[in-house]
């Protein structure tokens, strides 16, 4: 058993390693100070693959959490479990493809009707930051779709899940929903460092933007991974990209 917990871990540290190297396709802008330093003793290719560093020892230390934690908390990796033979049980996969598809369709919507309703009040310093983090198509399917999931559901909800389990002495819903919220806040604590970085008295209609936006998918990400497995948290947040570069040109 020992040891298919070992590949489990490896196949999604595969996983996450590939959305980390999509990171390559894109520019990710650092503070002048921080540039203008490295600029001096590494070429621009090398200071992009020293921003790879952090993410890939974040990436060890979720898949090591998720794999010494999910099974006490009755959390599931059912497609990859099944293929390392952790789980012999036969089970239907076209709950999990559904799921997967629908929910991501609801996610990107909501995200884009968000979006919607706070642009016209969003400053412009924000809008052009959007800009030059825009993301590439495989930094959203690969990064966002994969690694961000073994990061924010995999480890952390997990954690916040396993340490809810033993405070409230069990796992009843509760428990779950403290994960999936805890996560999802987490992850939207993330993009306040980048935000306020480039505005320096950030509005309230900013900082709600950010709660309520990332809150959103963080949650029905979440509650995807509980109910049917991580498989489909993976595929909800794929396709919630999807969406939300199909609706995206028409709001902008």
């Amino acid at each position: 058993m020992r040891n298919k917990q070992v590949l489990l871990g490896l196949i999604l540290l595969g996983l996450g390693a590939i959305g980390i190297l999509s990171l390559l396709t894109m520019e990710i802008p650092l503070p002048p100070e921080a540039e203008e330093v490295l600029k001096e003793k590494f070429t621009s290719q090398q200071i992009k693959l020293l921003t790879l560093i952090n993410p890939t020892i974040m990436l060890m230390i979720a898949v090591t959490i998720g794999t010494l934690l999910h099974q006490k908390v009755n959390l599931k990796i059912p497609l990859i479990e099944r293929l390392v033979g952790i789980n012999n049980v036969d089970f239907n996969v076209l709950p999990l493809l559904k799921y997967g598809v629908f929910g991501g369709i609801l996610a990107g919507i909501l995200l884009c009707i968000v979006s919607l309703l706070f642009n016209p009040i969003l400053p412009a310093e924000f809008l052009e930051l959007g800009e030059s983090l825009k993301p590439t198509l495989a930094t959203r399917f690969l990064y966002g779709g994969l690694t961000e999931e073994i990061l924010m559901r995999y480890g952390l909800m997990t954690l916040i899940v396993w340490i809810a389990s033993k405070v409230f002495n069990g796992t009843e819903p509760i428990v779950y929903w403290t994960g999936i919220v805890f996560a999802a806040l987490f992850f939207t604590l993330g993009h306040f460092p980048v935000a306020l970085q480039a505005i320096e008295n950030p509005s309230t209609g900013l900082l709600t933007y950010l709660i309520v936006g990332n809150t959103i998918g963080g949650i029905i990400f979440g509650w995807l991974y509980w109910k049917k497995g991580l498989e489909s948290a993976f595929l909800v947040h794929i396709f919630a990209h999807v969406i939300m570069i199909i609706i995206e040109p028409m709001i902008n």
